[in-house]
């Protein structure tokens, strides 16, 4: 006689699901809405960066402080002291947004870190915009006291500089794209980290110099630097009375070159996740 009862010897009949190999799979996880993921990478990178990159705040600060010392020797004042103050402003937020951020995607490129990344259920676009507000935030602190520090050295009027709040992060954005998909697709991290460098130097050649006097091709390639116009937005407004419609001109353009570079960072992002 038996002890087993029928229904345990009896097999169960397909499609039940009580079967050890009948078991319906879970279901996946719903896919991360684009804003709660976007804050969750811009918190851990904060976090991430914040012991890191704060030394290198203050070289960019000191470096920026630096060359409006060196050029208060050739410069007197005027709008040529107004170009030199903006651009050395923004020259910390492209030695952050750009150069810095060129390098940290090269390293994720070559240290397999993209692979941890296209695991997490997050929109691709949440991952490259939380990398790039995380790092240009680090800028304003820089920016703004460089700001300061140069309109008290060139005895410029600083009663609008707070157009400044509109300038950090249009440029960021635009320049923090750019750094991003130069490291994104860059085919080494050692070139990823030379076009970061080359990318702060033009940012500083043609930023910080005076536009007037340079031949032509130059000033074709500061309109096509995405920091140039943060530069004019901030050099408009140290003037005694600013024109307000060039300087929402020069947001506009340099809001729209972020939306364009940022872009462009997310489909590297896709295309060098997907390898």
């Amino acid at each position: 006689m038996s002890v087993v009862p029928p229904q345990a010897a009896a097999p169960a009949s397909p499609g039940t699901g009580t079967g050890p190999d009948d078991e319906p799979a879970a279901p996946l996880a719903p896919r991360a809405r684009l804003l709660p993921a976007l804050g969750a990478v811009y918190r851990a990178q904060l976090s991430r960066a914040r012991v890191a990159r704060i030394p290198l705040l203050f070289v960019a600060t000191f470096q920026s402080v630096g060359i409006m010392i060196m050029m208060r020797g050739v410069v007197d004042g005027g709008t040529e002291a107004r170009f030199v103050v903006s651009g050395a402003s923004v020259l910390v937020v492209a030695f952050v947004a750009l150069n810095l951020l060129a390098q940290y995607f090269g390293q994720l490129r070559a240290g397999g870190g993209l692979d941890h990344y296209a695991t997490l259920p997050v929109p691709p676009a949440a991952v490259v915009l939380g990398a790039a507000a995380a790092y240009a935030s680090f800028t304003v602190p820089g920016a703004v006291a460089t700001a300061l520090a140069g309109g008290v050295l060139f005895r410029l009027p600083m009663a609008h500089l707070w157009v400044l709040a509109a300038v950090i992060p249009l440029s960021g954005a635009a320049l923090s794209g750019l750094g991003a998909a130069l490291g994104l697709l860059a085919p080494r991290q050692e070139i990823a980290t030379l076009c970061g460098q080359l990318g702060m130097s033009a940012a500083l050649l043609l930023g910080v110099l005076p536009p007037g006097g340079m031949p032509t091709v130059i000033d074709y390639a500061r309109d096509l630097l995405p920091s140039t116009y943060g530069v004019e937005a901030l050099t408009r407004s140290f003037a005694a009375r600013p024109d307000w419609l060039m300087v929402g001109a020069d947001l506009g353009v340099c809001a729209a070159v972020g939306v364009l570079s940022l872009t462009a960072a997310t489909w590297a992002y896709r295309r060098a996740a997907a390898r």
